[in-house]
């Protein structure tokens, strides 16, 4: 399997793998995003764990800007819906998807 391969499978897993986690969320607190965001920092784990994916979503908003990067909005938006697990594999396996065709 190339390169290109893995990103796609990665960005399937990532689109598929979180929302299983949401939807359960979902089903046991509803939709309420005022239960959500304090679930998100409810212990230091979790805690560490969405500051440290609120940092790197940043940060690759800023290198996506940085690259003046085709369909930028596209990137951001797979990211603030399904998130970063799937924004960067996306981009990854565009980019290579894009490289090889030149």
């Amino acid at each position: 399997m190339n390169l290109k391969n893995v990103y796609l499978l990665l960005a399937l897993l990532g689109a598929v793998i979180p929302y299983v986690f949401f939807v359960q969320y979902l089903s046991a607190e509803g939709s309420s995003i005022g239960g959500f965001i304090p679930a998100l920092f409810a212990n230091g784990a979790a805690g560490g764990f969405s500051a440290d994916l609120l940092i790197t979503s940043f940060t690759f908003w800023l290198f996506l800007f940085s690259q003046k990067t085709p369909r930028i909005w596209m990137y951001i938006a797979i990211n603030l819906s399904i998130g970063l697990s799937c924004a960067l594999p996306t981009y990854l396996y565009l980019r290579e998807r894009s490289r090889a065709e030149r």
